[in-house]
């Protein structure tokens, strides 16, 4: 069975986006990002597709999946799947057909966005990953919430080059 895991970066209130864009520039996030999600299977919505810039699409060293309810959408370098239940089956087969580990093996995947993704997976997910930044910003798009049956497990406090409070949280569900 596919694990599924979630990862954002929000700020005050819950934001995680304004307008189909990050509200905020954290390199460091952007390098957390891509240190636990390279070499694994990213699942986004479209949107959150079309919010990539061109130069990162598809994201590098990763298996892209697009969530769409669009039935003739595509991409070069995505996989358009059109539930979760398909994403997680065509993960496993392109990890049965790419890799000699067993399925039992297989790297998780990682639900990058957006908002309603996000809320359509954390009932399902068993790892969230969590970004958060000590910025007040508008947003039209905001974290699920997490209930009591999460739990932080780890947690990273940092201040950015920029002079931005952050940290990093590891939460698992209990």
């Amino acid at each position: 069975m596919t694990t599924l895991n979630l990862i954002f970066a929000c700020a005050n209130k819950g934001v995680i986006g304004m307008d189909n864009q990050l509200p905020w520039h954290l390199p460091e996030d952007l390098a957390h990002f891509k240190k636990l999600t390279s070499a694994q299977t990213v699942l986004m919505g479209r949107k959150t597709w079309d919010s990539l810039p061109k130069a990162f699409k598809p994201l590098p060293n990763r298996l892209n999946l697009v969530l769409t309810r669009q039935s003739d959408w595509s991409a070069p370098g995505a996989v358009a799947v059109h539930t979760l239940e398909k994403a997680c089956e065509y993960h496993e087969a392109h990890h049965a057909k790419h890799s000699q580990e067993p399925l039992s093996s297989a790297p998780a995947i990682w639900i990058i966005g957006g908002a309603q993704i996000y809320a359509q997976s954390v009932p399902l997910a068993t790892t969230v990953e969590m970004t958060q930044i000590d910025l007040d910003v508008p947003g039209d798009a905001y974290a699920p919430v997490l209930g009591q049956e999460w739990r932080e497990i780890h947690r990273e406090e940092h201040t950015s080059n920029q002079g931005v409070r952050f940290r990093f949280l590891t939460f698992k569900r209990f």
